[in-house]
């Protein structure tokens, strides 16, 4: 089997729908162009030529698709992995093992589908991305065997390689080309004209892709939906990003590359941090809270609680719906919801929180045994005004005024963290797990609040993390460009003379230790279930995490917070892996 491959897009127009040519074609076509390309002006502008290129009907699919939207899954049930392995296997003649054994030399199902089959002689009738969707995909979700296995197979027989492969992508969900959301938002921006941050705000929360709301999210009109979606998240980034910058730049010279030293080293040193920010005096400091972000929005009367994933978490809070009735209208917060008693002087483990985000109208039970209060740290909108524009300070001067006129506890500002210096700031970095938090928040005094992931402004510096020794007792394969190499791992700890697992982790290798990893995995693998593969506990990784928390969920009893790998310890034997106790020790 081989991946056939093809050039890149062209014929562009400047006008919807202008370009010739069949609509699923057009569509496998950048997909292929994303797919190959690892550049991300190419991206952009393979991305700005489709859509400028595509019928309002597909380029809203096509939206929806790269955005991370799905047409299959747990509520439109169209096919499963097991049904599409049968299915393929039936029509391409091709024995279960041997579909199995494919699906795992390949390391994608999609394109293990695609492969298995020879283009037809004569392809059936060119259908528009909008039209397999909704003319052949959606009438069959739910419905019986035969119906959605006819539909999948009729297109199987009928497509050539890129658009059988993309057909499959649609069937597995699996739409993974290394565009990100904001990716995707640039190039609408670049083709319009409208602002980026507009459209972001626009493509919050669920919408239908429709030419209708495509429209509306390219209009450089406001709209009356404009008032009721939150505004796009502003994100920190890691203060270690940062250092290991500087740190760079500083050994550019003959000596570079002598060992440099790691992110987490340099967080440690008060003077790597001076030389890399400048003054203390420029930057707003605030502990860093292990919450919920969102946004409480006060507008026309009401009130709305928006989370950072998009989800509106109305009735699940009332204490705070009630706190924000009595605020002015016209007003935005960004801030961190915790679990917090009123007497504590600290907030409860993240767990408890979570207690009541699964309850969409917690009884009073629920509401006294976890009660919670939303610490703000940032002031976006006033009197019905935007104002992520304006400096940092202004805005916290702005919101601390607002809140202490508000004078309710269940909403509070979240203190500042006064530091004569950067060294005073790393002692106060070194009490923050003491205090239940998970270091300090960076803001540039005069920085504006920007969307998504801008570097420069806001850093979060976290506190060293907890370690542990684990074993590696689980792999599976990983996605997109890691396919087809073993890249996510379970790790276990002692449990008396058992391996429990407590970790999953897929960062912190490099690639010649993924390789070498790799290899052994297929060389010493015990069991399958499914994707996943027991191997032989044998090496030892040394994993870190932000927290432990005790969870009745999970089989050890614990939860580990954000594991990541740190170093695979070749030197210390599998009897030597730390035990269970020990983490149960440091939970909350």
């Amino acid at each position: 089997m081989r991946r056939r491959r093809s050039g890149r897009i062209s014929g562009v127009r400047n006008e919807w729908g202008a370009s010739e040519g069949p609509d699923m074609k057009r569509f496998a076509r950048l997909y292929r162009e994303l797919d190959q390309s690892t550049a991300t002006l190419d991206k952009r502008a393979a991305l700005v030529a489709y859509f400028r290129q595509a019928p309002p009907r597909d380029a809203a699919w096509a939206l929806y698709l790269l955005s991370g939207g799905k047409v299959a899954g747990a509520r439109r049930k169209i096919a499963t992995t097991r049904e599409l392995r049968e299915w393929i296997g039936e029509v391409s003649a091709t024995p279960d093992w041997l579909v199995d054994d494919s699906y795992d030399q390949v390391g994608d199902l999609a394109e293990t589908l695609a492969l298995l089959l020879d283009d037809p002689a004569d392809a059936g009738e060119d259908l528009a991305l909008a039209d397999w969707i909704e003319g052949r995909l959606l009438p069959v979700a739910n419905r019986d065997v035969e119906a959605r296995r006819a539909v999948v197979v009729d297109a199987w027989r009928t497509l050539r390689f890129d658009e059988r492969l993309l057909f499959n992508k649609l069937l597995t969900g699996a739409l993974r080309v290394g565009v990100s959301q904001r990716l995707v938002q640039q190039a609408l921006a670049e083709m319009s004209g409208i602002d980026i941050a507009r459209l972001a705000q626009r493509m919050l929360g669920d919408w239908t892709p429709t030419p209708d709301f495509l429209r509306d999210l390219l209009s450089p009109e406001v709209l009356p939906g404009d008032r009721q979606q939150p505004y796009p998240f502003f994100l920190a980034s890691p203060l270690e990003s940062a250092l290991r910058a500087d740190a760079d730049a500083a050994d550019s010279g003959d000596d570079a590359g002598d060992g440099a030293e790691t992110g987490i080293a340099l967080a440690n040193d008060p003077d790597a941090v001076a030389r890399a920010l400048g003054p203390i005096g420029d930057w707003l400091l605030e502990w860093k809270w292990d919450g919920i972000r969102l946004q409480l929005i006060r507008r026309d009367g009401g009130v709305a609680l928006w989370s950072r994933g998009e989800e509106r978490l109305d009735g699940r809070f009332p204490e705070i719906e009630a706190a924000a009735a009595t605020l002015p209208d016209g007003v935005v917060f960004d801030g961190e919801l915790l679990a917090w008693r009123a007497d504590d002087d600290m907030p409860l483990p993240f767990t408890a929180l979570q207690t009541r985000i699964q309850r969409l109208k917690p009884g009073p039970k629920t509401l006294a045994d976890t009660p919670v209060r939303l610490q703000v740290y940032d002031l976006l909108e006033l009197d019905g005004e935007d104002w992520r524009a304006r400096p940092q300070h202004a805005r916290r001067a702005a919101l601390e005024t607002l809140v202490a006129a508000h004078a309710d506890p269940r909403i509070v500002v979240s203190p500042r963290i006064p530091a004569d210096n950067w060294r005073a700031a790393a002692a106060l970095r070194g009490q923050a797990r003491d205090r239940g938090v998970e270091g300090l928040m960076l803001k540039r005094a005069d920085a504006p609040y920007q969307a998504g992931r801008r570097r420069g402004d806001w850093w979060k510096w976290k506190i060293d993390p907890l370690t542990i020794d684990a074993v590696l007792i689980y792999a599976q394969a990983g996605h997109g460009r890691r396919s087809t190499l073993y890249t996510d791992y379970t790790f276990g700890v002692w449990d008396g003379d058992v391996l429990v697992p407590v970790a999953k982790a897929y960062s912190g290798l490099d690639d010649s230790e993924i390789l070498a990893l790799d290899k052994w995995i297929r060389a010493h693998t015990l069991e399958r279930f499914g994707p996943v593969r027991a191997v032989t506990p044998h090496h030892v990784f040394e994993l870190g995490f932000e927290a432990v928390n005790l969870s009745k969920r999970h089989k050890s009893g614990i939860a580990v917070r954000f594991p990541r790998i740190l170093r695979w310890r070749h030197d210390k034997p599998m009897a030597e892996a730390d035990r269970l106790e020990a983490l149960k020790a440091l939970a909350r």
